[in-house]
């Protein structure tokens, strides 16, 4: 009889253990989840940087080409300096805009890996309360 009681207590155990291990596993499986989107949205979001900063150096390099070339042409006939003028103007309004947005965006970009931590913090906050 006591054997019997024995071998449904390690039953009882190792069913436990079996049981907190595919718990542990679960958790672990779903923040690494959560940590896998995070990266690939910290990936895109760097890609949409980096678009931006390379259109407002186009446009800031056009602009710059085109107020030289506007104080070159300040001297010939006075229909080419209008149309220059108004391009360069265009590309430096252009180059400005992308220069603020590109800012904004590198100021308003969230903590990497907020979620992850959030989630590992909820786990932490319930394994305390369950110790207590």
């Amino acid at each position: 009889m006591a054997e019997r009681e024995g071998a449904a207590a390690r039953g009882g155990l190792l069913h436990s253990i079996k049981h907190l291990a595919h718990t542990l596993l679960g958790a672990a499986q779903t923040r690494l989840e959560i940590l896998a989107t995070e990266i690939e949205e910290e990936r895109l979001r760097l890609e949409q940087l980096l678009l931006f900063a390379l259109a407002a150096a186009f446009c800031v390099g056009m602009g710059v080409v085109l107020c030289v070339a506007l104080v070159i042409l300040l001297y010939w006939d006075t229909h080419r300096l209008a149309a220059v003028g108004v391009l360069a103007a265009g590309f430096l309004a252009a180059g400005t805009g992308f220069g603020l947005i590109l800012r904004s965006k590198a100021k308003s970009r969230p903590k990497p890996f907020a979620v992850t931590r959030g989630e590992l913090a909820k786990d932490r906050t319930m394994l305390r309360e369950r110790q207590a």
